[in-house]
């Protein structure tokens, strides 16, 4: 059997990150992913998914990423029910997460926070000024190939 998830998204809130009794990390979050089609008025949808990441893993999440972060998921998908506190029996489905990738750099984390609420668009420049004022990192690929290595240094990881 094959049970396997890869999911791109941004976080739509901070990871909570809590402990269990003996001392284990578990995070959790929710991130937006956007669909690839739009819908009848021309607007992108998003799916709303929600991630469950344990261990040193989890704690490396609530550290570095925060609302509106990019993110890259790598895991399977879990259904598990409980009961509330009415007695009635609840269903989650979540994405317990093996591997969760920082997929941008730590100065870009401050932009991705002022992203707007659907999570489609980037921050707009102040009137009066422009994109080229401020470095936008959106409109920047930094593995667009001009054919030359790329210089990666150790402020640029976020771990």
């Amino acid at each position: 059997m094959i049970n396997r998830v890869i999911l791109v998204g941004r976080l739509t809130r901070d990871p909570e990150l809590r402990y269990t009794p003996s001392g284990v990390a578990v995070a959790n979050f929710t991130i937006a992913v956007n669909r690839p089609f739009t819908n009848q008025e021309g607007e992108r949808e998003a799916d709303f998914i929600q991630v469950v990441v344990w261990r040193r893993q989890a704690e490396n999440t609530a550290n570095f990423v925060r609302k509106g972060s990019l993110v890259g998921v790598d895991g399977r998908l879990q259904t598990r029910s409980y009961e509330n506190n009415e007695g009635r029996r609840v269903y989650v489905t979540e994405v317990v997460a093996d591997s969760v990738q920082f997929l941008e750099p730590k100065g870009a984390r401050g932009n991705a926070a002022m992203m707007n609420d659907n999570f489609m668009q980037p921050p707009q420049p102040p009137i009066g000024k422009t994109n080229q004022d401020y470095g936008n990192p959106f409109d920047d690929d930094p593995f667009a190939g001009d054919g030359k290595p790329i210089d990666i240094s150790d402020d640029d990881l976020p771990f």
